[in-house]
């Protein structure tokens, strides 16, 4: 399967999101593969979009957002939970990430059962922050480049076609909520 290159990720924030859907995303640990397909992403843009953590400026924790494209822009929220984003962006826009919301687990599913402590599949990895755990994503992987292989990676799917894209407002957000930015796709 061929790995997404950064060309992929240096276009419009929103088109990168709907893209991204039916990829899959890939965690190595420990030499073991652990995998899901991206089923549910969010756009976050910068200066039009006031729900983006950049829309006030580059800080420590948001800088991955304003630097290279195809990397991980991985931060804690809640005091309790990692969330994984893509960072996308054309060459206008200074700043941009998507959310990698929801998977449907692929690959080392017990791995993640133990992660997640649960044995039930449909709970797995349905929720950026279950994901994260599922996959073993922490601050540890903040900045690590998507386009090449190594411990976080994002892969082509043969079949990108079989499914419809459903957008809708973006989850758990006060502003902006009239940008239709989510995007999921069903998976039977």
């Amino acid at each position: 399967m061929k790995i997404m290159p950064r060309s992929f990720y240096a276009r419009d924030t929103v088109t990168v999101a709907r893209d991204l859907l039916g990829k899959i995303l890939v965690r190595e640990i420990d030499g073991k593969i652990v995998s899901g397909m991206i089923v549910e992403t969010e756009a976050y843009k910068y200066k039009e979009d006031p729900a983006s953590h950049a829309f006030g400026g580059k800080t420590d924790r948001n800088r991955a957002m304003f630097e290279k494209v195809g990397s991980a822009y991985v931060y804690f929220t809640y005091g309790m939970h990692y969330c994984v984003n893509a960072v996308a962006r054309d060459f206008s826009a200074e700043s941009g990430a998507v959310l990698i919301r929801s998977l449907v687990p692929n690959e080392g599913i017990e791995f993640m059962m133990k992660q997640r402590k649960t044995n039930q599949i449909s709970n797995l990895t349905n929720g950026p922050a279950k994901l994260t755990q599922a996959l073993k994503i922490t601050k540890e992987q903040y900045g690590t480049d998507l386009t090449k292989k190594s411990q976080l990676y994002i892969i082509e799917t043969q079949k990108t076609d079989d499914f419809t894209i459903a957008s809708r407002p973006r989850i758990g957000i006060k502003k902006a909520t009239d940008k239709l930015w989510n995007f999921r796709i069903f998976v039977s």
